[in-house]
C-alpha cells in the first residue's frame, strides 16, 4: 500500500479548502453552484476515464496506490475529479474577487479561436490516436461555442487556467514520473502525440483545460439560473 497519489489529492485540496472562508472571496458561498457542476463534469470524465483505462490508453501503477478500485479506476482517480476542479475553480474565484482589471479582455477571444482551430486540425490529423483526437476535438467544440456566445466569464477563466499551470506542473509532473522512480499514470504512446512538457503529455494540458472549463461553465450557468429566479 502506497499513499503517494492519495497524498497528492489531499495536498491539492488542503489550502483551497481552508482559504474558502476568506472574507473577500467567500468561496464557500459558491459551493451550492460548484458541487453540482463538479458532479456533472465528473460523470462525463469518469466515464471517459473508465473507457480509456479499459482500452489501455493509460494505466495506473499499483505501486503508488492504496489498492482499492471502483469500476477499474483507483479511488484516488475518483478523488482527482473533485479536488483538482475545486482547487482550480478556487483560483478562478480569487482572481474574480481580487482583480480590478480584466487582464485578458481584449486577448482571450482571438487566442481561444486560434487554439480551437489548432486543436481541431490536430484532432483530424491524428484521429487514430484516441487520447489526442477525442480530447482535442471536444475541447475545440466547447471553445468555439463559448467564444461565439461571448460568455462573460471566459477571459477570467483563461487567466485562471494560466495561473493553474503552476500547480499543474507540480502535481501532474509527479503523477507522470517527475521526482519519483516510476510513473503513477503511464500512457500508451499509440494514443497520444508523444510530445511532453517535462514528463507531462501535452494532451494533459488540454484535458485539464476541458475539465476546468466545463466546471466553470456549469457553475456559472447554475448561478445565472439562480439569480434569474
Amino acid at each position: 500500500m502506497n499513499y503517494l497519489y492519495l497524498s497528492l489529492n489531499l495536498f491539492t485540496i488542503f489550502f483551497p479548502l481552508i482559504l474558502s472562508f476568506d472574507r473577500k472571496v467567500a468561496f464557500y458561498r459558491e459551493w451550492k453552484y460548484l458541487f453540482p457542476a463538479i458532479l456533472i463534469m465528473a460523470v462525463f470524465f469518469i466515464g471517459k476515464d473508465i473507457a480509456f483505462t479499459a482500452y489501455d490508453i493509460w494505466a495506473f501503477n499499483d505501486a503508488y496506490l492504496i489498492g482499492y478500485r471502483l469500476l477499474g479506476l483507483p479511488v484516488e482517480e475518483w478523488m482527482f475529479f473533485v479536488v483538482v476542479p475545486y482547487a482550480c475553480v478556487f483560483i478562478y474565484a480569487c482572481l474574480v474577487a481580487y482583480l480590478k482589471t480584466d487582464l485578458l479582455k481584449n486577448f482571450h477571444r482571438p487566442f481561444l479561436l486560434i487554439l480551437s482551430a489548432v486543436l481541431f486540425v490536430v484532432a483530424i490529423m491524428f484521429y487514430d490516436r484516441l487520447y489526442t483526437s477525442i480530447v482535442f476535438f471536444i475541447t475545440a467544440v466547447l471553445l468555439v461555442y463559448n467564444v461565439a456566445t461571448r460568455q462573460p466569464w471566459l477571459s477570467m477563466f483563461l487567466l485562471s487556467y494560466f495561473v493553474a499551470w503552476i500547480p499543474f506542473l507540480l502535481i501532474n509532473g509527479i503523477l507522470t514520473g517527475s521526482y519519483i522512480d516510476d510513473q503513477v499514470v503511464s500512457y500508451n504512446p499509440d494514443h497520444n502525440l508523444n510530445i511532453r512538457i517535462f514528463t507531462i503529455p501535452i494532451e494533459d494540458s488540454i484535458y485539464n483545460l476541458l475539465m476546468l472549463m466545463m466546471t466553470v461553465q456549469l457553475m456559472e450557468w447554475f448561478k445565472k439560473r439562480a439569480s434569474a429566479r
